[in-house]
């Protein structure tokens, strides 16, 4: 696929501001790693077990000539969910809007790919994007994932402040969504600390998300390290923040919920940091707080640690025995998202093609036309001349 887009100095040229360091290595494997960020959504482990069979860059020369290298039907269903993302335009552009926000892609087996997405296997990314200041990438070996709710009371902002502020004194690095809310507060109190921080977004790199937060995401890609897994171009969902929270918990040694509801973004990142078998810490809070129900929860039922401090923060990271297990961690990560979910996300009141719905939503044509006619019996969505809309 790749010999028909580009010459060999094309590609070249295409790479190269994406690997400030020179290290080009095998252009196609590692353009094609890139590519396959803008055709599967995060997470797709159909995607990363045939990748990890065939490679990257035969994986993907097999979804153009749509011809499967092993009669499989879970392939099958995957190559039809795949197919209507594979635009070649789309690809180089995505290449081109990254190479001018001075965004870098990571590769797996590059020296500054962060070496705990490995755990997630056939669910680890492709690719990463990154934004970072230039020479070698901040290394974050020694990193803390911390997470909380948006709506964040003042008494979750000081512990997030305290905590944040004296595991970067100590050389940890803060990892975070960069969400309103706690998050924010863990990111701005890590800068403060002179510390590393690190943001991992749901969409795009060119898309920076929440607006809130533009001035502190550029303040983190100056001095630490903006992480996305998929391509410029691609819009936050709902569903991807929850797939994104999966990198936060791997990429750090231990995660601590600081304030969190019941059911939540925060409760979601931790389940995958249990399933990991990543140390886990909620802090406590007032039993009169809803803010403080899901880190109740944790301790209660599913063995996190109480911590309460950066020292004790920083033990947990410390001592892999403080890894939990939760039973019945499914209840925590599954999402209500069926692809009628999904298909009512990328509809608008400007009519788009079955085959447009299909691509925005990483669903194959069949699923979109099924999602599709869900929903317009129940009246969320309508079909018109020029395609299908909100109704």
């Amino acid at each position: 696929m790749i010999g028909s887009l580009l010459s060999a100095q094309a590609l070249t040229d295409l790479l190269v501001p994406l690997r400030p360091r020179g290290d080009v290595g095998d252009q196609e494997a590692v353009f094609a790693a890139g590519a396959w960020t803008s055709i599967v959504e995060p997470g797709d482990g159909s995607a990363g077990a045939l990748v990890g069979v065939v490679g990257a860059a035969a994986a993907l020369d097999a979804l153009r000539r749509d011809l499967l290298p092993v009669p499989n039907p879970e392939l099958r269903a995957a190559f039809d969910r795949w197919r209507p993302r594979l635009d070649e335009q789309v690809l180089l552009r995505a290449f081109r809007n990254a190479a001018q926000i001075g965004a870098r892609l990571l590769v797996p087996g590059d020296a500054d790919w962060p070496a705990g997405l490995d755990d997630l296997q056939v669910h680890a990314p492709q690719a990463l994007w990154a934004l970072a200041p230039s020479g070698p990438l901040p290394r974050f070996e020694r990193s803390v994932a911390i997470v909380g709710s948006r709506s964040s009371t003042a008494y979750g902002e000081r512990v997030t402040t305290d905590v944040a502020f004296g595991l970067a004194q100590q050389g940890f690095a803060v990892v975070s969504g960069a969400a309103i809310g706690i998050d924010g507060v863990a990111h701005r109190s890590a800068l403060a600390a002179g510390g590393l921080t690190v943001a991992v977004l749901a969409g795009g790199l060119d898309r920076l998300y929440p607006a809130k937060h533009v001035d502190l995401l550029h303040r983190i890609a100056a001095d630490g390290v903006v992480l996305a897994e998929l391509p410029c171009g691609a819009r936050p969902m709902q569903d991807r923040f929850l797939k994104r929270n999966r990198l936060i918990a791997a990429m750090s040694r231990a995660t601590v919920v600081v304030e969190a509801a019941l059911r939540s973004g925060a409760a979601n990142t931790a389940a995958h940091a249990a399933q990991l078998g990543r140390p886990l810490g909620a802090v406590p809070g007032s039993v009169y707080s809803a803010a403080s129900a899901g880190t109740h929860r944790l301790i209660r039922e599913f063995d996190a640690v109480l911590v309460q401090n950066a020292a004790e923060v920083a033990q947990l990271a410390r001592d892999p025995d403080a890894a939990v297990t939760l039973d019945g961690v499914e209840a925590l990560l599954k999402p209500d998202d069926p692809n009628e979910r999904r298909v009512l996300q990328v509809l608008s009141r400007r009519p788009r093609t079955t085959l447009e719905v299909a691509g925005r939503a990483g669903l194959s044509l069949a699923d979109t036309g099924a999602a599709l006619g869900m929903l317009a019996l129940a009246g969320a969505a309508a079909e018109g001349p020029s395609g299908w809309g909100r109704a």
